[in-house]
């Protein structure tokens, strides 16, 4: 899968650079409901997601609870257990069959010496993740339920139809039948 227009809209970075990353890419595949990433693995790897949807999530008192969603044109990973090499409380689960390159994280060290627009273009998509974490918690602090669904139907309208609104509910961290209610009540 080309990903060059997607990471040109963080970043322009050469044909050269784009083939030294989609050079160093692992082609892996997961079946529905496996898990990509266990909880307490060192996450090794990012991914490139070529095909299906993929859920990152931790156990909370026995329930699981989503953190972000994954899909063809996006990356997938856990930053803190990828970028420190230690182990996660986390784990990323395939929801439909799958299928993703990856890149390690010692590969991807080396391109960061061997290009400074690759590091450049990773550096911006950090920064662009880091913000919409700040307005996600933003909003967890500061708006209604009703809100948290309205602004996450503008922001990512594409999800409604690819996973179970049920981890929908539990990214927005509502009870499924209130953000059932909700969002029968709003309109698209």
């Amino acid at each position: 899968m080309d990903y060059h227009d997607f990471l040109n809209k963080f970043h322009q970075i050469s044909k050269r650079d784009y083939e030294l990353i989609a050079d160093s890419l692992t082609n892996c595949h997961a079946k529905r409901n496996e898990l990509i990433v266990a909880e307490g693995d060192i996450t090794r790897d990012l991914y490139f997601v070529y095909e299906g949807t993929q859920i990152s999530c931790y156990n909370h008192d026995g329930t699981e609870r989503v953190m972000s969603f994954h899909y063809p044109q996006s990356l997938m990973g856990l930053p803190d257990s990828f970028y420190n090499q230690q182990p996660t409380q986390y784990y990323i689960r395939a929801l439909t069959d799958s299928s993703y390159g990856a890149i390690s994280f010692r590969r991807l060290e080396e391109l960061f010496d061997e290009s400074q627009a690759i590091e450049r273009l990773f550096r911006k998509m950090t920064e662009a993740k880091f913000c919409g974490l700040v307005t996600r918690h933003r909003e967890f602090h500061t708006c209604t339920i009703e809100e948290r669904v309205k602004n996450f139907v503008a922001r990512s309208p594409h999800i409604l139809h690819m996973v179970p609104h049920k981890y929908i509910a539990s990214y927005l961290n509502i009870d499924a039948t209130n953000f059932s209610k909700i969002y029968n009540s709003i309109r698209i």
